[in-house]
């Protein structure tokens, strides 16, 4: 995912450090692409469920399905359970990162935050929001789908989705990768 398509701000709610566990609000469960994150409960808008720890990397590496740009062009490599976070074309969470306003500088660390209420039960997803260089045939299901992962602002330059041949060796597994240029998925 490019750092272009996530979200620069304050976050909408500080999340206080003794109010909730990140356990307490999710966990990782199957779905049809894979794993995924599901609520525990149910969760209001502009919540930060927590930010994205892993490894940082200077380059793209070769076995990575999950890798997400920062804004110093470095890659995280996220760990579980956010690594797990699935495409939506209607997502119900975005990433952000953290801005401090003070300094004006944006630091190289990603956050997700809730954008609409969520149910319990509820699948946790994104837009990833891929170029339409890199984009594959969308699995998700939704009334707004738009056939490909691919920014909204893209769409245009791809065929008609039931027309096109699978970019993915397994089009059912569309929806679980993170990088468009990842070489394998879940």
């Amino acid at each position: 995912m490019s750092h272009d398509e996530t979200t620069s701000v304050q976050p909408t709610r500080h999340r206080d450090p003794g109010q909730h566990e990140l356990g307490d609000l999710i966990l990782i469960g199957a779905t049809p692409v894979g794993r995924g994150i599901f609520a525990r409960r149910k969760l209001s808008p502009g919540l930060v469920l927590g930010e994205i720890h892993g490894e940082i990397l200077d380059d793209h590496p070769e076995d990575s399905s999950y890798v997400m740009e920062l804004p110093s062009s470095r890659l995280l490599e996220p760990a579980p359970p956010f690594r797990f976070v699935n495409h939506s074309c209607d997502p119900n969470c975005e990433l952000f990162y953290w801005y401090d306003e003070d300094s004006e500088a944006q630091e190289d660390r990603l956050w997700v935050q809730t954008i609409r209420p969520i149910k319990q039960g509820e699948e946790l997803s994104i837009d990833y929001c891929w170029p339409a260089d890199a984009a594959i045939p969308c699995r998700c299901g939704t009334e707004s789908c738009r056939g490909w992962i691919v920014d909204p602002a893209e769409r245009h330059l791809l065929p008609d989705p039931e027309t096109a041949v699978p970019t993915s060796p397994n089009p059912a597994l569309s929806t679980a990768v993170m990088a468009p240029n990842a070489a394998t998925t879940q």
